[in-house]
C-alpha cells in the first residue's frame, strides 16, 4: 500500500461490474443499531482520507489507497437481489442500513441510480432503513423517503465533518459542500422527513473545536437530533491519514495525531466495541462533554425517531396493485 496514492490529482475512475448474488449483508456488532445493510456500491469515489472502511477493498485484491476511491464495483442488480430477498419466506423484516461501508449516493449513484432502484423496494415492502450521507443527492430521493417516512420506516443522517470549504476540498475532495450537506438536511426535514446530523467523524486537534457550530448550524437547518463519532483508524488507513497530514497540514501533524492516540490508549486506533466509536480518556471525556453540550443548547437531546416494521407487505404491494 503506497500512502502517495492519495495525491494523484487527476486519476480515471473505473467503475466495474460486481457479480454478487446477494446484497442484504449482515453483521453481529454491538455497538451497531442494525444488523442488516445494503450496499449498491464497493469502494467510494469521494475520497475522504479518514475513510474507516478503505481495507475493504484489500479483500478484493485492491489498495485501500487509491483504489478505493477510483476502482469502484457496482452492483447493477441491487434492486432486483433486494426485492428478492425481502421476498424470501425467512425474510424477517427488520432495519436495514445504508451506507454502512460506502456512501450510497456517491457521485455515479446519479446516473445510475442503484440506490434509488433499492429505495423503491424498500418502499413498496414497507421496509425500514437508515440512511447515512455526506451528498446531497440524497435529496432526489425525497418523494420515496417521503412514503417511507409516512409509515415510519426511514431516517435520514446527514454526515458533517466540517464547515470550512478549504478544509472539505483536501480531506473529502469528492463530497458535498457544508452548505450542501446543511441544504439537504433544510430540503429533506421541509418534506417531512426525519433527519439528523452525524459530527463525523470528529478529528481531534482539526475539527474538535468545530463540534457547536456544526450542531447549532445543522439545528437551524432542521435536524432533529444529532450524534458524533470519533476518528478511526484500522489498519493502512493511519499510514494513509499520517501522509496526508504531513503534506496538507505538517505543522497540525503531531497535535492531531497526539490527540488520537490521547483518545485511544496510546494507539492511533482501537477496534473495540463500543470503545471504538467514543474513545476513552480525559480528552475523550471532554469532546463527549463538548458534544452533549452543544446538543443539549441546540435542542437536539432526542433520539432518531423509532422505526416499524408494523406496516411491512410480504408481497411488495404486488396483491394490493392487482386488485386496485
Amino acid at each position: 500500500m503506497d500512502p502517495g496514492q492519495l495525491i494523484d490529482e487527476k486519476p480515471r475512475t473505473e467503475f466495474l461490474a460486481d457479480s454478487t448474488r446477494a446484497i442484504v449483508s449482515r453483521n453481529q456488532s454491538p455497538d451497531v443499531g442494525f444488523d442488516a445493510s445494503v450496499n449498491p456500491y464497493r469502494g467510494c469515489e469521494h475520497g475522504c482520507v479518514y475513510c474507516y472502511a478503505r481495507p475493504t477493498h484489500e479483500y478484493l485484491g485492491f489498495s485501500s489507497g487509491l483504489d478505493f476511491e477510483r476502482k469502484i464495483l457496482v452492483k447493477h442488480k441491487a434492486p432486483q437481489l433486494l426485492r428478492d430477498a425481502l421476498s424470501a419466506p425467512g425474510w424477517k423484516p427488520r432495519v436495514i442500513g445504508m451506507s454502512g461501508v460506502t456512501d450510497a449516493y456517491q457521485p455515479v449513484e446519479r446516473g445510475l441510480e442503484l440506490t434509488r432502484g433499492c429505495l423503491k423496494v424498500l418502499r413498496d415492502f414497507r421496509n425500514p432503513v437508515t440512511i447515512v450521507t455526506k451528498n446531497h443527492l440524497v435529496t432526489r430521493d425525497a418523494d420515496l423517503l417521503s412514503d417511507l417516512a409516512a409509515h415510519d420506516c426511514v431516517h435520514v443522517t446527514v454526515s458533517v465533518t466540517t464547515l470550512r470549504n478549504e478544509l472539505q476540498r483536501i480531506m473529502e475532495p469528492r463530497t458535498s459542500i457544508p452548505a450542501r450537506r446543511l441544504d439537504a438536511i433544510h430540503r429533506l426535514a421541509s418534506a417531512g422527513i426525519p433527519v439528523g446530523v452525524f459530527v463525523a467523524p470528529v478529528i481531534p486537534g482539526l475539527t474538535d473545536e468545530e463540534v457547536p457550530s456544526i450542531v447549532r448550524a445543522a439545528a437551524e437547518a432542521g435536524a432533529m437530533y444529532a450524534s458524533f463519532l470519533l476518528v478511526r483508524l484500522p489498519l493502512g488507513v493511519a499510514d494513509h491519514f499520517t501522509h496526508w497530514l504531513e503534506t496538507h497540514l505538517p505543522d497540525r501533524k503531531d497535535k492531531v495525531l497526539g490527540r488520537i492516540r490521547q483518545a485511544r490508549g496510546g494507539k492511533l486506533n482501537d477496534g473495540a466495541f463500543h470503545r471504538r466509536f467514543r474513545g476513552e480518556g480525559q480528552y475523550a471525556g471532554q469532546l463527549e462533554g463538548l458534544f452533549r453540550a452543544a446538543v443539549r443548547q441546540a435542542g437536539l437531546e432526542g433520539a432518531p425517531p423509532p422505526l416499524s416494521v408494523a406496516g411491512f407487505r410480504r408481497d411488495g404491494g404486488v396483491q394490493r396493485d392487482l386488485f386496485s
